[in-house]
């Protein structure tokens, strides 16, 4: 079956694996052939409460929760005020100490002597997965008592270990090592999940006090993402690196669907709508609320195929037939729908030149990354045609002008002044990759030149910041590391992850004053947009602090120039992007401490001469490199944008100095 030319890869996906309706049995036949082909651990089920029919896959299976265990959090809080040990009335107060990083948003914009009562902290826990709220809720019921109320219920594996981001207080040290913050089974939460929707959990007024709160939960990027809109979820996720999880009770108009999908070992560690966890209990809750929900019947799960060797078919031969279009030079495979090992090298050279990790197997991220797929031959065209299309010889090069590179953009300027001297293509739009991580470090630079005490300040690493992915620090949640300090994990190994730590502790005070407020990492942004706007950067657009590919980032080699020229004139920035390598003990919210040590990925640095300022490569922007270098009194800045390797972003850097200073001196 071929489908049209101009589909996208998914729609291709869709078309060859996807039947129109499908009964019980292919349902669950369908169901579990979805989640058998997740890149990592899956537990899930489902159930059809007023029917009792239900789905189940790996149900008893112990997995890591995330904060899907501030479920049973709330449920021992209820049951504590009915044992007459607490009352939801009662008023919890907010210490710094018990401040902790991630998600919610009590630590970024709440003092310390705040005041509230636990049902509101209860709110802020399931609503806003609120880290520093969970805490003040185990504080008040006790860290023991989730655990204890859990196995009184006959959930032995639902467990919570310690409170949130101080592994310090595990009570289950081992199991903490294992599942992290908490454990459960999908078997297990659904039994929870079935006595709150039945009203039978402590009793009818908690059951339905907990519902509401599950209610109010505002993530909608999991289970309910591809259900109707106005579809009542009342449900708690959970998210880290490399788990992710999801269980509710989705009103369906066929009545009430208790579920659980739990993810771990997920091979995709990404942030954002496009994870693949996210969308695998995105395609279950689709699933489950057609089959169970509605009157239609179920369409077959999307199941993103993983090709490698040894795969045959129709979508092999698309397969082929987009790669020799893809790739350049093209690999000139034959279409004949057998993946073998030619197929497998042009697989990992298409997965390098699109930044994908080079398995040599085509999964999600290749297939997005391939884009629409060519499904048929291009019909060979008359002789006559085919030899009026070779092209003619081109000119011989000139020998006058600046050497030949490889980069698609350059711009050369005068340190002193600003000026670009020399440039090509230097006002087109291209992606920046890490150089975009100039600005983020102008920004708090910025800040410290106003105010030295900044550098003074200590950064605590969040799950978020940890969780980033590409170039890394290599700090971890919870460790503590001076701004001063911080600026180098940013700038010399490009960390992706420090970006984001900076974005969230500096978001706040670079917020716009009268502007609509917005979570701290978003103002971080929009700070980074408003100095590019200061300096001139008309072609420059941010979207993120580190330069991962996002639609709508983008700079110019004569806007880098600007802000380089910027930055540089930043004693403390210039002495960062100068140094070679920089180690440091950090220690840790649980206590510890270790060494740390940051190589500059500048190779220029290790020739006199040059001082800065910073490298970037990602597939579609390219190897990039922003330095200055001086000879004699000709102080030069440097922009390379899009060279064809790490090794020639050098090569052309080089040569088009020696080239310039040549011109200069020749004045």
């Amino acid at each position: 079956m071929k489908a049209p030319t101009c589909a996208t890869a998914v729609t291709v996906l869709l078309t060859l694996f996807a039947t129109a309706a499908i009964g019980a049995d292919s349902f669950e036949a369908s169901l579990t052939e979805l989640l058998e082909g997740h890149r990592g651990t899956v537990a899930a089920a489902a159930k059809h409460l007023p029917s009792g029919k239900e789905f189940r896959f790996n149900a008893d299976q112990p997995m890591p929760t995330a904060s899907l265990i501030k479920l049973s959090i709330m449920a021992a809080a209820f049951k504590a005020e009915a044992d007459g040990r607490l009352k939801m009335s009662d008023e919890v107060s907010l210490k710094e100490e018990d401040k902790v990083p991630g998600s919610g948003v009590l630590t970024e914009n709440f003092s310390a002597g705040l005041s509230m009562p636990l049902h509101d902290a209860i709110r802020l826990m399931i609503a806003f997965s609120d880290n520093t709220a969970t805490n003040l809720v185990i504080d008040q019921v006790g860290l023991p008592a989730t655990t204890e109320y859990m196995e009184e219920l006959g959930l032995p594996s639902t467990r919570l270990h310690a409170k949130v981001f101080r592994r310090d207080t595990s009570i289950a040290p081992e199991r903490s090592r294992e599942f992290g913050l908490g454990s459960t089974t999908a078997s297990e939460m659904i039994e929870l999940l079935e006595q709150i929707n039945d009203r039978k959990l402590i009793s009818s007024q908690a059951s339905e006090a907990m519902y509401q709160h599950l209610l109010a939960c505002e993530s909608r990027s999991k289970v309910p993402r591809y259900l109707p809109e106005d579809t009542p979820v009342a449900h708690k996720t959970g998210s880290v690196s490399a788990a992710r999880c999801d269980a509710g009770i989705i009103e369906s108009p066929k009545g009430p669907i208790a579920f659980c999908i739990l993810t771990g070992d997920n091979k995709d560690h990404s942030w954002g709508d496009e994870n693949e966890a996210e969308l695998l209990a995105a395609e279950f809750g689709k699933a489950i609320y057609t089959h169970y929900g509605t009157d239609e019947d179920a369409p077959a799960a999307v199941v993103a195929r993983v090709l490698k060797v040894g795969a045959d078919g129709t979508l092999v031969e698309s397969l082929q037939r987009t790669l020799n279009k893809q790739l350049k030079p093209s690999p000139e495979l034959s279409a004949d729908g057998d993946f073998g090992p030619n197929t497998q090298r042009a697989v990992i050279a298409f997965q390098k030149q699109a930044g994908v990790e080079p398995t040599g197997e085509v999964g999600p991220d290749t297939w997005r990354a391939l884009g629409p797929l060519v499904t048929e031959d291009e019909p060979t065209p008359e002789p006559a045609v085919a030899m009026a299309g070779l092209k003619k010889k081109d000119p011989a090069d000139t020998l006058a002008g600046p050497p030949i590179v490889t980069c698609k953009a350059y711009a050369i300027a005068d340190a002193k002044t600003g000026e670009v001297l020399w440039g090509y293509n230097d006002s087109r739009r291209r992606d920046p990759a890490s150089v975009t991580k100039i600005m983020t470090a102008y920004l708090v630079c910025r800040l410290a030149e106003q105010d030295p005490s900044v550098l003074e300040e200590v950064l605590t690493f969040s799950q978020r910041a940890d969780d980033t992915s590409g170039s890394t620090s290599d700090l971890r949640a919870g460790e503590r590391v001076k701004i001063a300090d911080a600026l180098y994990g940013l700038m010399l190994p490009s960390g992706n992850d420090m970006s984001v730590a900076f974005a969230e502790h500096f978001g706040p005070r670079l917020a716009e004053e009268g502007a609509e407020e917005q979570p701290p990492y978003d103002s971080f942004i929009a700070a980074m947009n408003r100095a590019a706007e200061e300096l001139g950067m008309d072609g420059t657009g941010y979207r993120n602090p580190h330069g991962l590919t996002a639609h709508g980032h983008h700079t110019t080699a004569a806007d880098m120039v600007k802000l380089a020229r910027a930055a540089l004139d930043l004693p403390v920035l210039r002495e960062v992007v100068n140094t070679r390598l920089h180690a440091i003990t950090v220690d840790s919210v649980d206590g510890y401490q270790r060494n740390v040590v940051w190589k500059n990925t500048n190779r220029l640095l290790g020739i006199e001469g040059f001082y800065g300022v910073k490298t970037g490569t990602t597939g579609p922007a390219g190897a990039c490199l922003v330095s200055a270098g001086r000879r004699g009194d000709a102080d030069l800045i440097m922009v390379v944008l899009g060279a064809t390797s790490g090794d020639a972003r050098y090569v052309d850097s080089r040569n088009l100095y020696r080239w310039a200073w040549a011109q200069l001196q020749a004045e």
